[in-house]
């Protein structure tokens, strides 16, 4: 009975520590990773401090912890569902659509969360920032490995996938700024556009 009475608690902490990780991202995606503290989510979740800071220990590793969890959050959207298609055209294309997907329909408040801080940390070295950039590479990373699976696309996937993940931010920039309902359809006709030229120039 012991036993049983830790693994509660145990899940009862994990419970919540997800909960304070995704109230952290949805806030970071608005007022940036410096908009967090240890009080203000205390008192949003109702909990207490001391059970906040007990689960990350300082600022930082809080902001930390939030971009693996925005990180997951996203690979659970984005790119999951992107694998299970076959290696092909069929992958990029759902690869690129659920990104835009994910920005449109506000998983998090603020638009696409590594848009919102990347642009407040790119140039603010240290560990938070090095985990962003992380991020951000391993994401061209596999949207240019993606464009190389399709055969006849592309001569230089890298260059293909930089203007492909152009057009994302783009669309996520000009809906959250501009709330441009229509950002997001332009960024599809100009996605297939790229890969229509891509494909007669390879």
């Amino acid at each position: 009975m012991g036993g049983v009475k830790v693994d509660g608690r145990v899940e009862r902490g994990e419970q919540t520590r997800r909960q304070i990780l995704r109230r952290a991202a949805e806030i970071a995606s608005v007022e940036g990773l410096e908009g967090l503290s240890i009080g203000r989510l205390a008192t949003e979740l109702e909990v207490s401090k001391s059970g906040v800071f007990a689960h990350f220990g300082s600022k930082e590793e809080l902001q930390l912890a939030t971009v693996r969890a925005a990180a997951k959050i996203f690979v659970d959207e984005v790119i999951t569902p992107a694998s299970a298609e076959p290696p092909g055209l069929a992958r990029l294309e759902r690869l690129l659509g659920g990104w835009l997907d994910y920005s449109r329909r506000r998983t998090f408040p603020g638009g696409c969360f590594f848009a919102s801080v990347q642009a407040e940390f790119d140039a603010r070295p240290g560990r938070v920032r090095d985990s962003i950039a992380e991020f951000d590479r391993r994401w061209v990373d596999l949207v240019t490995t993606t464009a190389a699976d399709v055969p006849d696309l592309a001569r230089d996937p890298a260059q293909l996938a930089f203007e492909l993940v152009a057009y994302l931010q783009s669309a996520n920039a000009r809906s959250v700024l501009h709330d441009d309902p229509d950002a997001y359809e332009r960024a599809r006709a100009a996605v297939g556009r790229a890969l229509d030229l891509a494909t007669r120039r390879a």
